[in-house]
Parts: C-alpha cells; structure tokens; sequence
C-alpha cells in the first residue's frame, strides 16, 4: 500500500546542504515557470489591449506554459526532481517517494518562486497588474472537480515518466512528456477555470495583485487530484518487491 512508505523524516532533510540546494533549485524552476507562463498571458493582453479572451490566446497560453514548464522540469530534474508544483510534491509524498519536512521546504520555496515571478513581472512591465485565476461560467464545485481532474492527469504522467523506477528509457522525454500534458490540460480547462494545476501557480499572482476570490479551489482541487493520481499509479503500478534493474548511464 502507498502509505506504508509515508515518513515525516529527519530535520537535516529540510535544512542540511542538500535540501538548502534542492530548494533553492525548486525557486529556481518555479520563477522561471511562472514568470514565463504568467508573462505571456500579460504580454498577450498588453499586445491585444485586454480584449475579450480568444483561441488565440488560449492557444498562446497552452504553448507558453508547456515550454516553460519542458525546460523548469529539464533544469531542476538532477537536482530536486523538479517538481515545480505543491501538487506534485504532495503525490511524491503520498508515494513515500519524499518525506514530509523534505517537501514542506519544496511546497515553501516553489510558492516563494511563484511570488518573486509576478512581482518581477510587476515591476519590468511598468507596474501592469499579475493576473490571478477565475472562473468563467461554472461553479465553483464545477471548477474544484475540474482541477481535481486536471491535476489527476498532470501527476499520473510525472509518476509514469519520472518517478515510476521501471521507466527505463522514458525517463529521458520525462520534462517533455509533463510540458505536454499541461498545455493539452490548458486547452482543455484554460476557459472555465484557467486550468492551474499548481497552487503554486495560483498564489503568486493571487498574492500580488491581492486577489484570492475561489482561491480554495486552486488548492483544494491540484491537491486532492495529486494525491489520487499517486495513490492510484502506486497502488497498481508500482510494485517494490520487483528486483531493482541495475542502473544505466546516460
């Protein structure tokens, strides 16, 4: 079972060298992924005067986060795993594939990295304001299901391309593989809840531009999905008993 394998874990798993480099690298990904992402969808409106949102910009939305989020996962995969996301981090926990003083430090440095993304962005566009998640015609029972969903899809490919210790080679398109899967989830979510995935995602701009309306369905909802997908994926997929297969160099 999954949560034979949950441990709190030692303290120097949140504050010895390691940990301090996986944070740091964690912010890192983080910052470079929202201010990415956030920042297309501010140069977007910049460039379309805020008109009323289009498939051209959803389409811009869905290419720029699955970018960004291909080269935040490549760039912090060999140090923390790049999680980029509390929701992935909560699945690798509810996996015991992270402890949990391990991830509150990866959960603390991506929200901090989500937060110094829009105020960075706030400041270099002249003070253009970062802007925070909303639902568009759905409740918000609609929206938390949606997520839960969304999330679902997003961790079950982490657990299948990174996590899963028989991968093999699939590991390598691994970044590649999760980019994708969330610009096909923004395609498919984009216009009805904005399709974050991320409570990460959704802090930083709901806490810059000081606007948390539905904000517990942005955490709620990854949450809930992260944490079904790697109950799911270890309970049927992932058998520790197996023979480890030596390990190859690439």
């Amino acid at each position: 079972m999954p949560f034979n394998r949950v441990a709190i874990g030692r303290p120097e798993e949140a504050s010895g060298p390691d940990a301090l480099k996986a944070a740091l690298a964690e912010f890192i990904s983080t910052l470079i992924f929202v201010f990415a992402g956030e920042g297309s969808g501010m140069a977007y409106g910049k460039i379309t005067g805020d008109g009323a949102a289009t498939p051209a910009g959803l389409i811009v939305a869905a290419l720029s986060h699955a970018f960004a989020l291909f080269v935040a996962v490549s760039v912090g995969a060999n140090i923390s795993g790049g999680h980029v996301n509390p929701a992935v981090t909560f699945g690798a926990f509810i996996g015991g594939n992270i402890t949990l003083l391990r991830g509150i430090s990866y959960i603390i440095a991506q929200l901090l990295g989500s937060t110094v993304a829009c105020l960075l962005l706030k400041f270099v566009t002249g003070g253009l304001t970062t802007t925070g998640f909303a639902l568009s015609g759905i409740s918000v029972w609609n929206a938390f299901v949606f997520e839960i969903v969304l999330t679902f899809g997003l961790v079950y490919t982490v657990y299948a391309t990174a996590i899963d210790p028989k991968k093999g080679n699939i590991g390598i398109v691994a970044p590649l593989a999760i980019g994708l899967v969330v610009g096909a989830n923004i395609l498919v979510g984009g216009a009805f809840t904005g399709a974050s995935m991320n409570p990460a995602v959704s802090f930083g701009p709901a806490l810059v531009s000081w606007n948390w309306e539905s904000q517990w369905v942005y955490w709620a909802g990854p949450l809930v999905g992260g944490g079904l997908a790697a109950f799911v994926y270890e309970l049927f997929f992932i058998n520790h008993s197996y023979e480890q297969l030596p390990t190859a160099d690439y």
